[in-house]
């Protein structure tokens, strides 16, 4: 089905969005030659087949001195990314405006140890610890697609201790130690606050995360947000339609929307395509964080723990914590699909176009990157030319 949030013109190939894009993308680019070059990368992050290293990027564009030419633009150059990356995604908020942020991390795995940020991490794509980079990256989500428009790599403390590592991969001073939950709120403040674009809801998977540290540092730049959170957090309930004795109780939000069964209500939705009819059931519970992870009340309003499942599966198939209280269950369950629509997005485009494919070693040479595979990712949805993606589930199994 052609993509109605982003309808390219009858005959607009790959080549014309690039170049309509290039203009405000590369705008803050003070020579041509550094369009020029910015221009050929994200072609050849659309043309080469196979892994998207410079190497087979120049290819395209006259072999070896082309590819000292682009190295030098992606690894040695002093041109700024983040303008970039702020102008991609303004334009496709004028143009299809976001219905949320999600963030989702990614694992970059890696056979040495001099890529900037490399160490022992957690690879869920292979259920196993792995030599590898992470990186959060925040994505635009509409109806249809979904592009990466800002990414934050995480650092881990040997990185920024190492006066020899920080020199050689030119990692900022202003770079310091966090988690990764705050590298992905910094990711989400980043994008909103120094970038000016409305605060979407943030939507992540929260479940092996800091709950409460996320929720306070999302709610210090006033950010709804939509939060999957672990069966075992603990929560307590302050809803006046649950029984007195559960009243300020505290106990794990699985037990909670237990108790909540019989607050549940059926839920109807459409796939994208408007077929698809899917019926679910969700309940939505008041609560707060235990007081002593909550240090201090909340200025943005409360709480509501949002149970999801299928009839006749079990209950509750997912939990979600939002601050969002002036939506419908449907419209939050349509959030949290934009997390399903990421997950394909990835693999049929980000990965497609080389997202994880940097090979270099300094730290802005991996953002520019980054920013430009966003770039790519970003003409192959506005084209129309990404893959067929299958149906999102609205309501998870």
């Amino acid at each position: 089905m052609q993509d109605e949030l982003f309808p390219p013109a009858p005959g607009d190939s790959p080549e014309r969005v690039l170049e309509e894009l290039s203009t405000v993308l590369f705008e803050s680019l003070p020579r041509s030659d550094q369009r020029r070059r910015g221009v050929e990368y994200v072609q050849g992050l659309l043309g080469v087949e196979g892994r998207k290293s410079i190497r087979n990027i120049s290819s395209l564009f006259g072999g070896e001195a082309a590819e000292q030419s682009l190295h030098h633009f992606i690894s040695g150059s002093t041109w700024d990314w983040s303008p970039v990356r702020r102008a991609l995604a303004r334009h496709l908020e004028e143009l299809v405006p976001a219905r949320a942020y999600v963030l989702r991390p990614m694992v970059i795995p890696k056979a040495g140890d001099s890529s900037v940020g490399v160490d022992r991490r957690f690879d869920p794509a292979r259920g196993q610890m792995t030599n590898a980079q992470q990186a959060v990256g925040v994505w635009a989500v509409s109806d249809e697609h979904s592009t990466p428009v800002n990414w934050r790599l995480h650092l881990p403390e040997a990185w920024l201790d190492d006066a020899t590592r920080r020199r050689q991969a030119s990692i900022p001073e202003s770079a310091s130690a966090e988690t990764m939950d705050q590298c992905c709120v910094e990711a989400y403040c980043g994008t909103v606050r120094d970038w000016g674009l409305p605060a979407r809801p943030a939507v992540m998977d929260a479940r092996e995360a800091d709950v409460a540290g996320v929720v306070a540092g999302l709610r210090a730049v006033g950010a709804p947000m939509l939060l999957r959170v672990s069966a075992n957090l603990r929560v307590a309930a302050v809803d006046p339609g649950l029984p007195r004795t559960t009243a300020e109780t505290e106990m794990t939000a699985h037990q909670l929307m237990l108790v909540a069964r019989p607050l549940r209500q059926p839920v109807i939705q459409r796939g994208p395509d408007g077929g698809g009819v899917h019926a679910g059931l969700t309940a939505a519970v008041k609560v707060r964080l235990p007081q002593r992870a909550s240090r201090r009340p909340s200025r943005h309003g409360g709480l509501v723990l949002l149970g999801v499942g299928e009839n006749g599966g079990r209950w509750p198939g997912e939990l979600w914590l939002t601050n969002i209280t002036d939506l419908h269950p449907a419209q939050l369950l349509r959030l949290i699909r934009a997390t399903r629509r990421v997950e394909q997005d990835f693999a049929r485009i980000a990965e497609r176009v080389g997202v994880k494919d940097f090979s270099g070693r300094s730290f802005n040479g991996w953002h520019r990157h980054a920013t430009l595979a966003s770039a790519a990712h970003a003409v192959a949805v506005l084209s129309g030319t990404a893959e067929p993606a299958a149906e999102v589930a609205s309501v998870p199994a």
